[in-house]
């Protein structure tokens, strides 16, 4: 059991981080969006900032909080006698289960630009999207889509 917990603990963790941050960068479209005309328009990066997306787990959070108890109850379970020992096997279960949460969000962070653009009608808008194209103030831009579903391209 002692050589089967590192590789359990390891396998939780990794699967902890399984969250799709795909949606979140101006490359990746949806397949909604696929075949569909895009209002496009144009504008300058008046502001740049980088930020952080918290992506959605997969399991809904499950994963790492069940993964974290599993472990801290193993874990805890490996100390002490009768009484001591079940009560460190709690104690432990809840703590790997607040850990579990703490990683599982950890590894579900996304580093994101929050872009101010000034539309060439004159209008001022924010879009946030996954960091995974280099940006710059004075940058034109081109914007796709509308509402709900904005991506930032260059121009």
């Amino acid at each position: 059991m002692k050589r089967l917990l590192p590789i359990l603990a390891i396998s939780i963790l990794t699967l902890a981080g399984c969250a799709n941050t795909a949606p979140y960068s101006g490359n990746v479209y949806s397949g909604n969006q696929a075949k569909t005309a895009q209002n496009v328009t144009f504008g300058t990066i008046t502001a740049l900032r980088q930020v952080q997306i918290q992506a959605d787990s997969r399991a809904g959070g499950l994963l790492g909080s069940g993964g974290g108890a599993v472990i801290g109850g193993l874990l805890g379970n490996q100390v002490g006698g009768g009484s001591g020992r079940q009560l460190a096997t709690v104690a432990g279960a809840i703590g790997g289960a607040v850990a579990g949460t703490k990683v599982e969000e950890a590894t579900n962070r996304i580093t994101a630009w929050e872009m101010e653009i000034r539309q060439d009608n004159g209008q001022n808008v924010v879009v946030v999207q996954k960091a995974d194209q280099n940006f710059q103030v004075g940058q034109r831009v081109r914007l796709i889509g509308s509402g709900r579903n904005v991506s930032v391209a260059p121009y």
